[in-house]
């Protein structure tokens, strides 16, 4: 296992604009890295090797320790324990599902309430007067799996976001086992868990390695379970679910703050950190990146451009820059 990355202020470059009349009005900065099937690096900028929270973007390998310590669940279920949920009813029967396998209900998550992350159902929810729950919160799904493995195993549940609790340590080692690397800082991420620290080039070869995992080992079966119920990994409105049927076989999963990764079977796979935060531009960027890993223009239209609006009227939009533009455009207009 390497040393754990460095924690530092990272070199993050240009990645985007955004152009309002012909002007650039904003630049959005990051850093971005394409892994090679065999692993290597085809392409990277920015700081790919500073120490960083990937947020929700760990919930696939958390998925994989649940399985490794005894879990099981059913493909649609499983993919739920995985999820940044958006809220829609079949989300919150899943998570009843869950807690209802373990002998458990919703007063014994420990997740952070709150109201649906989908805004046209957070709309609905409020207007029908109901309040924030642990239930609604986009990541109840990983809460109750956590849970019914912590209920499997024997462990206390009262304090199963403890980072000592053994749950917690064994998904530590699930993450440093598929990272390569060991963990920089642990804290408290938004939902209550805690959450590692680890590098981008690290965050990516996980999920490179989760894709392409065999069939019936853990990583393939959270990589099958999200590719097979990829609304339950996001929402139906959500584009990391869109994005994922649209590509065969392909693996995506986005964490608060603007990450991004997505995986192919054969071990390809891609990173991406906005460095402000800013989401309008985490799917153009990723759609470059996947450019430059030889995926069709055409299955990645709709995920390229973000336009700027007026109303309804178009007056500009995002455009991705620097070397990843220019790399996304020589291998989609080869010589």
């Amino acid at each position: 296992m390497d040393k754990p990355p460095v924690i530092r202020e990272p070199a993050h470059v240009p990645l985007a604009h955004v152009l309002r009349g012909g002007v650039i009005e904003g630049v959005h900065y990051g850093s971005v890295v394409a892994l090679a099937a065999d692993g290597s690096v085809e392409f990277e900028a920015g700081d790919i090797e500073a120490a960083f929270y990937p947020r929700s973007a760990l919930k696939p390998l958390q998925a994989v320790g649940m399985l490794r310590s005894g879990m099981e669940l059913d493909s649609e279920l499983l993919a739920l324990s995985a999820a940044s949920h958006s809220g829609e009813d079949r989300h919150l029967a899943g998570v009843r599902r869950i807690l209802a396998a373990a002998g458990l209900g919703e007063a014994d998550l420990r997740n952070s309430p709150d109201l649906p992350y989908d805004p046209v159902i957070r709309d609905e929810w409020l207007s029908e007067g109901r309040s924030a729950s642990r239930l609604a919160q986009t990541c109840s799904g990983k809460h109750a799996a956590m849970l019914l493995t912590t209920q499997l195993l024997g462990w206390s549940v009262e304090d199963y976001l403890d980072p000592w609790h053994p749950l917690q340590q064994k998904l530590a080692e699930t993450v440093e086992d598929l990272t390569g690397q060991a963990i920089a800082r642990v804290t408290v991420d938004g939902c209550g868990a805690p959450l590692f620290s680890v590098s981008l080039r690290g965050l990516t070869q996980a999920l490179s390695q989760i894709a392409s995992a065999a069939a019936d080992s853990p990583e393939g079966r959270v990589a099958a379970a999200m590719q097979e119920h990829p609304e339950m990994v996001a929402g139906k409105r959500r584009d990391v679910s869109r994005l994922m049927g649209s590509i065969p076989g392909l693996l995506a999963k986005d964490g608060f703050e603007a990450v991004q990764t997505v995986a192919l079977p054969d071990g390809r796979a891609i990173g991406v950190k906005i460095a402000d935060g800013s989401d309008r531009a985490r799917m153009p960027v990723t759609a470059a990146a996947l450019a430059v890993l030889g995926i069709s223009p055409s299955l990645l239209a709709e995920f390229a451009y973000s336009p700027v609006l007026v109303g309804s009227a178009a007056v500009g939009g995002l455009r991705v820059t620097g070397e990843l533009a220019a790399r996304a455009a020589a291998v989609a207009t080869p010589t």
